[in-house]
This record gives structure tokens, C-alpha cells and sequence, in this order.
């Protein structure tokens, strides 16, 4: 409720310190409502070799490098796909998350930090700001409102914002759960020349993920002419070769097509076409174990969905319905009960029957 007017008498200072202390109290209570139980320590199988420290660099050499954008939304996934990478590795102690966080909001940065540090007090990371004003010039509306948010193009700077010692990364969205070894995903071979790997979907309609205007302009559509079959993969879960992609300069490819699509619509999913016009038919392959995607459903209603046939390391509710929502809604999907082990937050809530 908002604090009463005050009278006339009072002056101008005393109106202006009153609004700015009650400004600084609702952002505090905005930002600091999630609170998070802290994660029991992981260690490493006997068998785990120690981190090895180049003299001339801070990376170690046989770290596993993951890579995730954070922020107050989704922080809660966050804290889950963290805890579920932990507790599944053989060697946890030999992974360091890499988290890219909104350089215009500092206040959450610390507050992001904060809650990481109570959480997993043990756990090698560190935060990076990322210049989202401005890459927002470049962002183009959606057909969901989430995918315009700035952060989720930070995937798309990796190889500028992580130490250049850094080689491979494992990339990981928020709203996922591991339940395998993340070493495993982190040792898929690249081969000689591909950039990036992840689970390629080749059946689903490769031609929807761009406008009629895109297809209809043989200037842009001839793009995919020169590539072994390309098909649709999610950029959720992908393994990054850093240093071919700074070599190939890949991030100014993709802003070209972004400058492109703020001047004709050409597509409408958000940050994944730009990717698609890049890589699609150029990368390697991971199993699909490795991906298990859309369990949040489509963009539009999010409705439950099952998971694909075959077996399955991560579990992915990409769309537009959350688990920790449709659980704080007691409106869950069968397969949200599966995320809810790994859901850190203090407050708790009842699967409904």
C-alpha cells in the first residue's frame, strides 16, 4: 500500500527523501522475495583428476566450462539447473559456471551474486556484465515477449565476454534440469572445422522458423543452398568452440542478420533464426538425450507436453510454460514433478492431485 500524502506543510526535502527511502524499500523487497535454501556440498570421484593451472592464463586446462545468463526472472530455474549440474557430475568440483548478467541493472548483479554465494558457497564461478542497452538496438519484437528481452542474445557474445583462454563452453538456458554426468556433453567431438554442437531435430518443418518474404527473396534464401540438408536445432543446449568462433568471427555474422531483420521481417522467434542462418547444416551432432526440449509447450498456451521417445540426460521446458510457475499455480504438467527435486526456494507448495 502507498504511503499517504503528506501535508502541505511538510517541504519539498522532506516529500523528496520520503518518496526516494520508500523507492529503495519496494525495490528490495522486488528483489530480494526469492530466498533459497543452500546446496549441500559435491565432491569429486577419487578417480577426478586436479585442476590444472596454465602459468599464463587463470583457466584451468581440464575444467568443464558452463555458460548461463542469470537475472532476477529466472532466477529460480537458475538455481535449479545449477544444482541438478552438481549433483549429477562425477567431478563437480572441475566444473565452473560462467554466469552473463545485465550490465544495466547492477543492483541485481550484487544481488545475483549474493544469493549465489549463500546457496552454493563452494561452487567456482563468476558473473560478467553484459552491455545490454547496447545490444538492444538490434533486438526485434517477437512472437513472445520473453524472447526480446536483450540478456537472451548474451549466447551470441560468449566468445567476446569469457576470457579468451577459455575454449570450449557448455551453454545451458535456464529452465532446464540434468540428470547425467555434464562431462559427457562437454566431450562431444567437433571435428575438424564445426563451431558448435547440438541436437539437431531434422524432422520438425525447417521452412516455418522464416517469413514468406524470407523463402520468397533468392538473395536470402539461397543462404542454405550450399549446406548438407540444415535443420532446426535448439539453442538451449549447445557446446561452443570459442576460439573457431572468434577466428570466424561469428557474432558480427549474426548481427548482419539481426540489421537485416530490423529493415524486413524476416523472421519471428526471438534469438534461434539468427543461429539457424549461421550454423544450421554446419554442426555437429549430440544426441538427443542431450536435449529432451519443449516440455514448457508451445510459445502461445504452454500446454503439458511428454517427453520424446528414447533416453534422456537433460530435460527441457523451452516454451512458455515454466515448471515453478505451473507448480506455484498448482496447475503442474506430470513432468514438472521431475524439476520440482532440484527447486531450491524456501517457500514450498503441494502438487496437487
Amino acid at each position: 500500500m502507498p504511503p499517504m500524502a503528506p501535508s502541505t506543510s511538510f517541504s519539498f526535502f522532506f516529500l523528496f527523501f520520503f518518496t526516494f527511502q520508500y523507492t529503495i524499500l519496494v525495490f528490495s523487497t522486488t528483489t530480494t522475495q526469492q530466498r533459497f535454501k543452500e546446496a549441500p556440498k559435491f565432491y569429486n570421484f577419487p578417480t577426478c583428476q586436479t585442476l590444472q593451472h596454465h602459468p599464463n592464463h587463470t583457466c584451468p586446462m581440464n575444467a568443464v566450462h558452463v555458460a548461463m545468463t542469470l537475472d532476477v526472472a529466472y532466477l529460480r530455474g537458475s538455481m535449479a539447473a545449477i544444482f541438478s549440474v552438481l549433483q549429477h557430475s562425477s567431478c563437480p568440483e572441475n566444473v565452473i559456471f560462467h554466469f552473463v548478467s545485465a550490465a544495466s541493472q547492477p543492483s541485481s548483479f550484487a544481488t545475483l551474486n549474493q544469493t549465489l554465494t549463500i546457496s552454493f558457497p563452494y561452487l567456482n564461478f563468476r558473473i560478467y556484465p553484459f552491455d545490454d542497452d547496447a545490444v538492444s538496438r538490434l533486438v526485434s519484437t517477437s512472437i513472445r515477449s520473453a524472447l526480446d528481452t536483450p540478456l537472451n542474445y548474451a549466447r551470441s557474445y560468449l566468445a567476446n565476454i569469457l576470457p579468451r583462454c577459455v575454449v570450449r563452453v557448455v551453454y545451458l538456458d535456464s529452465d532446464l534440469i540434468l540428470v547425467d554426468d555434464i562431462a559427457k556433453l562437454a566431450a562431444t567431438s567437433l571435428g575438424d572445422t564445426e563451431v558448435l554442437a547440438a541436437p539437431e531435430y531434422c524432422s520438425a518443418d525447417f521452412s516455418a522458423y522464416f517469413t514468406p518474404s524470407f523463402w520468397a527473396n533468392p538473395s536470402l534464401s539461397l543462404s542454405f543452398s550450399n549446406r548438407t540438408r540444415p535443420c532446426y536445432f535448439n539453442t538451449g543446449v549447445m557446446v561452443i568452440d570459442l576460439q573457431r568462433w572468434r577466428e570466424g568471427d561469428y557474432t558480427t555474422a549474426i548481427e548482419e542478420w539481426m540489421e537485416l531483420q530490423k529493415r524486413m521481417r524476416i523472421y519471428e522467434l526471438g534469438s534461434l533464426p539468427p543461429f539457424l542462418l549461421v550454423f544450421a547444416g554446419r554442426i555437429a551432432a549430440v544426441d538427443r538425450r542431450w536435449n529432451q526440449h519443449g516440455l514448457g509447450g508451445d510459445n502461445f498456451r504452454g500446454l503439458c507436453r511428454e517427453l520424446h521417445p528414447g533416453p534422456v540426460s537433460l530435460m527441457h521446458w523451452s516454451g512458455k510454460g515454466k515448471p515453478w510457475a505451473r507448480l506455484d499455480a498448482n496447475m503442474p504438467c506430470p513432468l514438472d514433478a521431475l524439476w520440482a527435486p532440484y527447486d531450491l526456494l524456501q517457500t514450498h507448495y503441494a502438487l496437487q492431485a
